[in-house]
């Protein structure tokens, strides 16, 4: 915003202090005309012992030297106003400088104020959103990389595809356009799974009363012949679980950890198991699988976006875009509840959903 540039803070502080002296000072001579120098007599006073000075002499008398004090307190006041001003604001001057440089992309700086009063507050708060804007910055370049380049990966195959069948004469048409096909829903998958996860992250969804236990019943149903396809046991036990939310978001965090389970677990080493209940207030969802041993400080990282298991890259047999658990996440937090990873000590994970209860 352009325009004229107003009158600082400092000089307006400087000027309300020499208003007040001035205030002050005006108040303190109306003291002593309204209950002093009023009640002198105008008129020339003899008394037994002599003269005496009437009120004329005592206004000729008193007026120039409260001229002088006022005239210094004024200018008293404007200085020490001036500096006092000064040293009030200093901390917004440092608020001022960080605030224009973060704006011009450096995030890292933070004002740092130590004092304990409104000032530090307002600067804590502010290193405290400096914090937050860093961090979600660095998240969404992370996913922005990591989106470019899994929305690259399909294209190339597709561009290597349709090299190939151009170039080969004894091409398998039929084969191809099954690659083709197979690559292009992938694309499709991964398109649909951002504009979820963009939607999530909008909390724009509808509020109803959900069962837990009936949302992770159907979701079983659902992967149930991936389950058998990959010869895992899944067992769900589920107790009533109320809580208040989407409908089809939450359907989605069931059908999404269900899924990461049984595609990541390892059905030799034991089953995957869903169970549900209510907790106090609270309605719980937890969803077991075994397999590898995990790394326990890796484990939170798995609800980035474009995660795999321990590294980004695809394992055989292990499809998916990486945005299974992001997707939960982000669902979970936009219905105000809680999502803990936990590697167990057997090998394989265990994830723990808490919403607030009905």
């Amino acid at each position: 915003m352009t325009g004229r540039r107003s009158v600082s803070a400092r000089v307006s502080l400087t000027a309300s202090y020499v208003g007040l002296v001035a205030v002050a000072g005006a108040i303190l001579l109306g003291v002593v005309w309204f209950f002093l120098l009023r009640y002198v007599p105008t008129r020339a006073i003899s008394t037994d012992t002599g003269w005496a000075p009437n009120q004329g002499d005592l206004l000729r008398a008193f007026a120039p030297a409260a001229a002088w004090a006022m005239a210094v307190l004024l200018i008293v006041g404007a200085v020490g106003g001036w500096f006092l001003a000064g040293r009030m604001l200093s901390p917004l001057s440092r608020l001022t400088e960080v605030t224009r440089r973060a704006d011009a992309g450096n995030l890292a700086l933070r004002v740092g104020m130590t004092r304990r009063d409104e000032f530090g507050e307002l600067a804590d708060s502010f290193d405290g959103m400096l914090d937050r804007i860093e961090a979600h910055v660095a998240e969404q370049q992370r996913f922005a990389a990591n989106a470019s380049h899994e929305l690259r990966t399909p294209l190339a195959i597709t561009r290597t595809l349709l090299e190939v069948g151009r170039s080969d004469p004894d091409r398998d048409t039929a084969a191809l356009l099954e690659r083709l096909a197979r690559v292009n829903e992938r694309s499709i998958e991964l398109v649909e799974a951002l504009l979820l996860l963009t939607r999530v992250e909008r909390r724009a969804f509808e509020r109803r009363e959900v069962d837990l236990s009936l949302l992770v019943e159907e979701a079983a149903e659902v992967l149930l012949p991936l389950a058998e396809e990959r010869g895992a046991e899944l067992i769900v036990s589920s107790a009533p679980a109320p809580t208040s939310g989407s409908e089809p978001l939450l359907g989605q965090v069931a059908v999404n950890l269900l899924h990461n389970a049984l595609v990541h677990g390892d059905p030799r080493r034991g089953p995957v198991s869903a169970s549900t209940w209510r907790d106090e207030a609270e309605a719980v969802l937890v969803v077991e699988s075994a397999g590898a041993v995990l790394d326990p400080a890796s484990v939170e990282t798995l609800v980035e976006p474009f995660q795999r298991g321990a590294a980004r890259a695809r394992r055989e047999g292990q499809e998916g875009a990486g945005l299974g658990l992001a997707i939960v996440a982000a669902i979970v937090r936009a219905h105000d509840g809680t999502l803990h990873l936990t590697a167990r000590p057997s090998g394989g994970l265990r994830v723990v959903v808490r919403l607030a209860g009905r």
